[in-house]
C-alpha cells in the first residue's frame, strides 16, 4: 500500500489524566489510579487512531510526562530529587533537569506496562518511540561523567536493552527521537550517528530516528524565526544518516522551510514525511495532505513515502489532534485514489 500513515508519537494526555494543552504536565492520579488512568487513555488513544485510519500506530506517550525524562525516570544513577535549571538545544530554552550523579544502569523495564497495553490491543503495526542519546545528553545535567559523548554512549546502551526488549514485546518499529540532530551538526557527523547506531543495534524490527525543529511552543517557534527563508541545517547531517543502517527518517515537510529537494539525500531510507502542521491549530484538508505527498514524491519514491505528523502533539488540543488524525488519515487515503 502507497502512503501508509503514522504519527510522529506523542498525543494530548485526557485532562483527567494530566493538565491538558501544556508540557511536562503534572499528573492529576497517584499509585494504582494513575496507572489505570494511563491505561485508559492509551486505550482512547489507539481506538481514535484506528478510527481516523492511522496504519502504524503508537500509545501516544500516555504513560510519560515528557518522552525524554519519561525515560529517564527507571534508570539508577540520575538524582530527581535535585533538579537544576539548564539551558536545552543550545540554550534555546530553560527547563529544570535531574542530574547525573553516579554509573547508569536499568533499574528495570522502563516502558513494558504501555507497550504492551498497546499491542495487547491493536493488531496494526506497532511503533513505539525512545529519545535518542544526543537528545538525552541534551535534556540532562551531568554531574558524574564530565563528558558529554561518554555519557552519550552510555545511554545509548540503556536504549539498546530497552528497545530489544519493545521488539520482543511485539513493537514491529522502535524510533529514536533525535531533535537535537538539527541543533549540533558538526557532533551529529562525529559521534551522534555512532551513538544513535549503537542505541539500535542488533535490532531485527524496523528502526527509525525522528529528527525536527520541535513542538509547536513558543520558545521553538521563536527560534525558527531566526533561521531565514531556508532551513538547510539538515543537508549537512542527511549524508551520514543516509549511510547509517537506521531504515526511516521523520522529518516536518508541511508549513516547514526545509527545503524538499534536500530529502534527495537520504537515497536508501524510507521518509516519514511529516503532512501535518503541529505549530498551528488550523485542520489541514485531505488536500493540503495530497500536495505536501505529491511535493515530497519529486525526490522521494512514492513507494518509500510514510505520511506522518510534522512532530509531537502533546501540548495540542485534544480535539485539534484528533481532528488532524481525520485528515492525516483521509489525505493519504486520497493521495493513494490521485497519485497511486
Amino acid at each position: 500500500m502507497l502512503f501508509p500513515t503514522t504519527i510522529a508519537g506523542s498525543l494530548p494526555k485526557p485532562e483527567w489524566l494530566a493538565e491538558p494543552n501544556m508540557l511536562w504536565a503534572p499528573w492529576k492520579a497517584q499509585g494504582d489510579e494513575l496507572l489505570r488512568a494511563k491505561r485508559d487513555a492509551t486505550l482512547i488513544w489507539l481506538k481514535i487512531q484506528e478510527d481516523a485510519g492511522i496504519d502504524i500506530l503508537t500509545e501516544g506517550e500516555q504513560a510519560r510526562q515528557h518522552f525524554v525524562h519519561g525515560f529517564l525516570e527507571k534508570i539508577e544513577g540520575i538524582d530527581f530529587a535535585h533538579k537544576v535549571e539548564m539551558g536545552i538545544r543550545k540554550d534555546r530554552y530553560k527547563a529544570m533537569v535531574p542530574q547525573v550523579v553516579a554509573p547508569l544502569r536499568l533499574k528495570d523495564r522502563v516502558h513494558a506496562f504501555e507497550a504492551r497495553v498497546a499491542r495487547t490491543h491493536t493488531k496494526k503495526k506497532l511503533k513505539f518511540t525512545l529519545p535518542g542519546p544526543m537528545t538525552i545528553i541534551d535534556t540532562i545535567a551531568d554531574r558524574y561523567y564530565g563528558d558529554r559523548v561518554k555519557m552519550a554512549f552510555a545511554f545509548a546502551e540503556l536504549l539498546n536493552e530497552e528497545a530489544k526488549a519493545l521488539q520482543a514485546d511485539g513493537v514491529d518499529l522502535v524510533q529514536f527521537d533525535e531533535p537535537a540532530f538539527n541543533v549540533y551538526m558538526d557532533e551529529v557527523n562525529d559521534w551522534g550517528i555512532k551513538a544513535l547506531e549503537r542505541a539500535a543495534q542488533g535490532l531485527t524490527c524496523t528502526t527509525a530516528v525522528h529528527i525536527c525543529y520541535g513542538y509547536g511552543i513558543k520558545a521553538n517557534t521563536d527560534w525558527k524565526e531566526t533561521l531565514g527563508a531556508q532551513w538547510r541545517q539538515y543537508e549537512q547531517i542527511f549524508p551520514a544518516i543516509d549511510a547509517s543502517p537506521i531504515q526511516q527518517v521523520a522529518i516536518e515537510c508541511r508549513n516547514s522551510k526545509v527545503p524538499l529537494d534536500l530529502l534527495a539525500l537520504l537515497k536508501t531510507k524510507i521518509v516519514q514525511a511529516g503532512v501535518i502542521d503541529v505549530a498551528s491549530d488550523t485542520v489541514e484538508t485531505a488536500e493540503d495532505v495530497v500536495k505536501v505527498i505529491e511535493a515530497v514524491s519529486k525526490f522521494v519514491p512514492k513507494s518509500n513515502i510514510i505520511a506522518t505528523t510534522n512532530c509531537g502533539m502533546a501540548p495540542m488540543r485534544r480535539e485539534i489532534a484528533e481532528a488532524k488524525l481525520m485528515a492525516l488519515g483521509a489525505g493519504a487515503a486520497l493521495a493513494r485514489e490521485k497519485l497511486g
